[in-house]
């Protein structure tokens, strides 16, 4: 067998493995209306208080609307006066993703956190400490958030 033949075979093997089937959709379906994914809005779902040796009051809120998620800390919520209080999101798998500083230029505060794609549910929001590497209080979900998928 030549080197020709071979190249032929494996064209003729990956062309058979890219099949499309077609599917029939009836008229009744394509009538009803249907909001993609990206579209659905979420009602605010609540923490638990935060709860730590710094970070002790207040909550944080999640909503989903417009094919983002958004993090919320309450108006009760006081930002710590460690050096450099951080976001810091634990999926329900235990990974953590350290995000945003709460304190930007001047007196502003980053209470709002729009989250990245890469972060697909949140079980807890914690306040971390990214100079002396110490957590400062955190607020858990009663059950870990799951992000909606956006429609592609």
């Amino acid at each position: 067998m030549n080197l020709n033949t071979i190249k032929k075979i494996t064209l003729g093997i990956a062309l058979s493995a890219m099949t499309i089937t077609p599917i029939l959709v009836s008229a009744q379906d394509s009538m009803t209306p249907m909001a993609p994914a990206a579209t659905m809005k979420m009602e605010a779902v609540r923490s638990n208080p935060f709860k730590g040796i710094e970070a002790n009051k207040g909550t944080v809120s999640y909503t989903f609307a417009k094919g983002v998620g958004t993090l919320e800390v309450s108006k009760d919520f006081v930002v710590p006066k460690s050096p450099a209080p951080h976001w810091q999101i634990v999926d329900n798998e235990g990974n953590t993703y350290l995000l945003k500083q709460f304190r930007i230029a001047g007196d502003k505060v980053n209470n709002k956190l729009v989250l990245p794609k890469y972060i697909h549910s949140v079980a807890k929001v914690q306040v971390w400490c990214s100079f002396a590497e110490v957590l400062l209080g955190e607020a858990s979900f009663t059950k870990p958030i799951m992000m909606p998928m956006a429609a592609k």
